[in-house]
């Protein structure tokens, strides 16, 4: 009996390891339509009618008048062919798409295991609100864009660190809970425990209004800012600052991933002087180091769409392996 339960636990865990997967992929074919400025590309939005892309050349021309309407192409664009609208085309319905086949995928096995009464209590209650979270994000989603195709075709920073959170969310929410039944229960966790996960947490909103505001191209130095630790531009805008400031977005972002580092050294340290060093602590000690240094140099290189990319990819490892290393089983501390 306890076999069979254990057995159905790994199933649904596997499961929630792979919606976790495909939030990653999402993520990262997300950092990509932003980096190669396709988000505004498609001005529809038809969540169910908009699985297949345009099949005719008829109706590609009728989709690229409707982009040649938006401010984006009046105003930034007006130079693109039909082929260099299809390249942008591309990545933003990869985007939705994905997007659609995540939402299947939780769907179908979630009626799945609860008709076969599968799911319950706690397990029930957090796959629920992982899909109605899911549900959610593809509305915030199209808020964002709807955001851009307004006069100023660029989508609103505060639209696009909410949606960017929300999938670190949606990803948290179902990699925890897959790991709660593939692993049991975890030791207590008290704030000592939580730092590493809320300074990178921190750091990643923060690096949502880097992104929203292109605030990664603003100063292309390192560790200075112009001539300054703290650049002259700080400040300047009063209470609305960190938010309205790529300057000071920036500058946030760096404060916070340096002192990210700086606590994740600390741990490393702390483990080793106890005597409880493992591999996860190991696996987040590299992960915080590679991703300070892409950073730095995607920042030097002033945000190439490769180092960019690679560089968000990063961020998502770091805050899975933050949350790895959170989730030490109660009775194996010193094995994993």
């Amino acid at each position: 009996m306890y076999t069979s339960f254990q057995n159905i636990n790994i199933r649904i865990s596997i499961w929630l390891f792979i919606i976790s997967f495909m939030v990653v992929a999402m993520i990262f074919i997300g950092g990509a339509t932003r980096l190669t400025g396709s988000g505004l590309s498609m001005v529809e939005w038809r969540p169910l009618l908009g699985f297949l892309p345009p099949l005719t050349e008829l109706e590609w021309i009728r989709i690229f008048e409707l982009y040649k309407l938006s401010p984006e192409f009046i105003q930034i664009n007006s130079w693109m062919s039909l082929s260099d609208f299809k390249f942008i085309f591309f990545w933003e319905y990869f985007h939705r798409v994905w997007g659609r086949l995540i939402g299947l995928f939780f769907l179908i096995p979630l009626i799945y295991f609860i008709y076969v009464k599968r799911l319950s209590g706690v397990i029930l209650f957090r796959t629920t609100i992982i899909f109605s979270l899911i549900c959610i994000q593809g509305i915030i989603g199209w808020w964002m864009v709807k955001s851009g195709l307004n006069e100023i075709p660029t989508v609103s920073q505060y639209r696009l660190s909410i949606h960017l959170s929300m999938a670190f969310i949606i990803l948290g929410l179902s990699f925890w809970t897959a790991m709660d039944l593939y692993e049991g229960p975890v030791k207590k966790l008290n704030l000592f425990d939580k730092i590493p996960i809320i300074f990178i947490s921190l750091t990643i909103v923060a690096g949502t209004f880097v992104s929203g505001m292109d605030a990664g191209l603003v100063y292309n130095s390192f560790p200075y800012m112009g001539e300054t630790i703290i650049p002259i531009e700080y400040g300047s805008l009063g209470i609305i600052d960190p938010f309205e400031n790529p300057v000071s977005a920036q500058f946030h972002h760096r404060l916070l991933a340096t002192l990210t580092l700086f606590i994740i050294i600390l741990y490393f340290i702390n483990y080793i002087l106890k005597n409880e060093i493992n591999r996860r602590i190991i696996v987040l000690s590299r992960a915080i180091l590679c991703q300070f240094i892409i950073g730095v140099f995607t920042l030097l290189y002033s945000v190439p769409i490769v180092l960019g990319v690679i560089h968000q990819f990063g961020g998502v490892i770091l805050f899975l392996s933050s949350l790895w290393l959170l989730h030490l089983p109660k009775f194996s501390f010193n094995s994993n």
